[in-house]
């Protein structure tokens, strides 16, 4: 097996430059008549006008993933670029929930007109202008018509965006210009 690079072969490297006969992965515009090996086999994927220029591929703060459509995954195609390093959640990405609202003080109207009936006058709670007597000693109840009570929670929050960058090491991509013509199986 030859150590030389296929053209077009994409490889990492630990040091900040490119070797002899690579270029580093950077979206650089190339010259179609100086690399016409490179340009048949990645043509204008990464960019270019197709007649007089191509682009090598930019893996500058990028992770590449691979071709097709992995299980329960999107299909991804070659040149294909995507994906945020921040997103902001909105009301739509947060599952549906509740807030409290609490109070130490809720302020009720009453009136004293028709305090003994189940539907005292305006339907708030009645203060009686008598005594009201349980013929059996309990506590009479008192009838509330419907109730209610608004307010606003606090805001929770500042909308700065998320974070969703994966752990990471940055290492340099670089791309053989020269080498072996790879063939078809």
């Amino acid at each position: 097996m030859s150590t030389e690079p296929f053209i077009g072969e994409i490889k990492l490297f630990g040091f900040n430059f490119a070797p002899k006969g690579h270029m580093l992965c950077a979206g650089q515009i190339m010259s179609i008549a100086q690399n016409t090996a490179l340009f048949s086999l990645i043509g204008t994927t990464y960019g270019g006008n197709g007649q007089t220029t191509f682009a090598l591929p930019d893996l500058q703060g990028r992770m590449p993933i691979g071709q097709g459509q992995g299980s329960g995954l999107p299909d991804y195609s070659m040149g294909e670029i995507g994906g945020h390093t921040t997103v902001t959640l909105l009301t739509s990405n947060i599952p549906p929930h509740t807030h409290s609202l609490n109070s130490t003080r809720v302020l009720l109207q009453a009136s004293t007109d028709n305090a003994d009936e189940l539907s005292p006058a305006g339907n708030f709670p009645a203060t009686a202008t008598s005594a009201i007597y349980s013929g059996n000693g309990a506590t009479p109840n008192v009838y509330t018509g419907g109730a209610r009570l608004t307010g606003t929670t606090d805001i929770t929050g500042s909308g700065i965006p998320v974070n969703v960058l994966n752990p990471y090491l940055t290492i340099n991509y670089s791309i053989a210009i020269y080498g072996i013509f790879p063939s078809r199986n």
